[in-house]
């Protein structure tokens, strides 16, 4: 994600690298390629004209500090710039109102029914909702069966009407059951289209009339573009949608839709698809998005993840046993396997500072880990316990039972060894404060 862009504006900020103070001369210089990098990451030119414009005039209007050099300070007013771009702060998503209507819209393709379900999902296990599903998209062949499928499998109700081919009628209906049956929440799947027509905006206009939803999610595919922001604001015109669901992020997209929606539409992204996990969905920090983008990573974000799936007690139990040096080869599988849970592993690496830089052209998913795991899980109790006891013997055991090699199990347990000395280090202080690895999911309470 980013990764082009990211590139583009390091490149741009080596123009300054050796300048003593700023001038006309060298942020002019840098910004052209800023406004490039805007521009190759599909970012309409009015909007990175403006950008760069601002950006120029802030930089001219300031003393650089001896303390500061200029590359740092065009970096800290581009960022103060890129968040407001994305909206200033993460837009409020308060679920109110009994049942809490939610309508979803958007083209076809852009993965709205699957962001139907997540938007439930989340509902129920981070707002407490009992919410209910329902099938509107009257238009494309299975589009019923696939809400149904999805809503068997994170255990949703779905209401549909499959003979029923009037939307305004279904989500009426479905608006009247959720009311008599104790449902707290409705998110309406609608119909979309290959494109914008008229008869679409007709129908999603009457449905949002019926029910009169409380949010208004458009849906848009990340690697769309000016294309997206163009859809965008169709949308917007015919039925001033509260909000957009960005999907697609971790994949090879360019960055504009993120960058030029807020400022074209003057509607906040709400959310972030990052993945096909029905828990791969992301609230839209713009300073957080403005941190990866120039480099910076994104710790908090990668905190909040690892408190989803480690808690409070689990890291102090694990920072123990570190501190006591008897963290073991069970706790490190432990540790990849909630690793592998928090979501696309290239994707959290790239959230610490430097690190996508250093992993540039490396292919990295979780079958990175499947080799490592298979290892582990070639080995006894007692050998996770005490990987001193591995032998000869004992390595060409596991070798075989894994598919590897005596190689490549040296190989872990050398790593192994390093990485348990180096985490022993980090835990070494006063009072047994916590360290900053263990201590992840005590960092963004």
């Amino acid at each position: 994600m980013f990764d082009n862009l990211q590139e583009r504006f390091e490149r741009a900020f080596q123009v300054l690298k050796g300048h003593g103070q700023i001038t006309e001369v060298n942020v002019g210089e840098t910004l052209k390629e800023v406004r490039k990098a805007l521009l190759d990451a599909d970012v309409d030119y009015k909007t990175a004209k403006d950008f760069t414009q601002r950006v120029k005039e802030k930089a001219l209007g300031q003393e650089v500090l001896t303390s500061i050099k200029p590359g740092q300070l065009l970096i800290k007013i581009t960022h103060q710039e890129l968040t407001e771009l994305m909206g200033s702060a993460a837009a409020p998503f308060t679920p109110s109102g009994n049942p809490f209507t939610v309508l979803m819209a958007g083209l076809q393709g852009a993965g709205k029914t699957t962001h139907s379900g997540k938007i439930a999902q989340l509902l129920r296990d981070k707002h407490g909702k009992k919410p209910l599903l329902v099938a509107c998209d009257v238009h494309r062949p299975a589009a019923v069966d696939q809400l149904q499928v999805l809503g068997e499998s994170i255990g949703i109700e779905v209401y549909a009407e499959p003979e029923n081919k009037n939307a305004v009628e279904i989500a009426t209906n479905a608006l009247q059951h959720a009311k008599s049956n104790g449902f707290s929440a409705l998110i309406v799947d609608t119909a979309g289209r290959l494109a914008i027509d008229e008869a679409m905006m007709k129908e999603i206009s009457e449905v949002r009339n019926a029910i009169k939803p409380h949010e208004i999610l458009f849906t848009v595919d990340a690697m769309t573009g000016q294309d997206a922001v163009r859809t965008a604001k169709a949308f917007n015109d015919a039925l001033d949608f509260t909000g957009v669901v960005l999907t697609k992020l971790d994949g090879d997209t360019r960055g504009g839709a993120a960058l030029a929606i807020y400022s074209v539409v003057g509607k906040p992204i709400k959310f972030v698809g990052i993945g096909e996990k029905m828990d791969a969905l992301d609230t839209f920090h713009p300073n957080r998005m403005a941190d990866r983008i120039l480099g910076m990573g994104d710790v908090v974000s990668l905190v909040e993840k690892a408190q989803q799936v480690i808690s409070e007690k689990e890291a102090a139990q694990l920072e123990a046993k570190i501190r006591k040096n008897k963290f073991d080869l069970e706790d490190f599988l432990n540790q990849i396997q909630q690793l592998k849970k928090m979501g696309n592993i290239k994707d959290l690496m790239s959230m610490i500072p430097g690190m996508s830089k250093a992993l540039k052209g490396i292919e990295l998913d979780d079958n990175s880990f499947k080799q490592v795991e298979s290892i582990i899980q070639s080995m006894t109790p007692e050998e996770r316990s005490k990987p001193d006891i591995i032998d000869a013997r004992r390595k060409e055991r596991i070798a075989k039972g894994s598919g590897t090699d005596v190689t490549q199990v040296n190989r872990l347990l050398k790593q192994f060894q390093d990485m348990k000395k180096m985490m022993h280090m980090m835990t070494k202080g006063k009072g047994g404060k916590r360290s900053r690895m263990a201590g992840l999911s005590a960092l963004g309470r």
